[in-house]
């Protein structure tokens, strides 16, 4: 949450939709909600990179908002297969590139 322009983040399973933790958000914007059905999203461009039969790796998700940007990086690292992290930001407030180089920051910092 101290990224410039956060809402709300969140650490999420994509093979079972659960949410294992959340940060932020309030009655305007459920991360909850908003994380289980980005796993959909996390699970249609893993497929689609398969079916291409890409070498490459997600490293990130951008979708943009009228008034948000939302960033989803599936993790890379062994223990964190099958997990995500969601961050919402609010687009007047936040440092696009910034923001992903911090989401990267804490993927690399995170302890599974």
């Amino acid at each position: 949450m101290n990224i410039d322009g956060a809402i709300a983040v969140a650490l999420v399973d994509y093979t079972s939709g659960m949410t294992l933790g959340t940060l932020g958000g309030g009655p305007d914007f459920d991360i909850t909600v908003a994380a289980a059905g980005n796993t959909d999203v996390v699970r249609a461009k893993l497929r689609t990179i398969e079916m291409l039969g890409l070498p490459d790796r997600v490293e990130d998700i951008l979708i943009t908002l009228d008034h948000q940007y939302h960033i989803i990086r599936p993790l890379g690292s062994i223990g964190g297969r099958g997990l995500f992290l969601y961050l919402a930001l609010v687009k007047t407030r936040a440092n696009l590139a910034l923001a992903r180089h911090q989401l990267r920051g804490i993927e690399e910092s995170l302890e599974l």
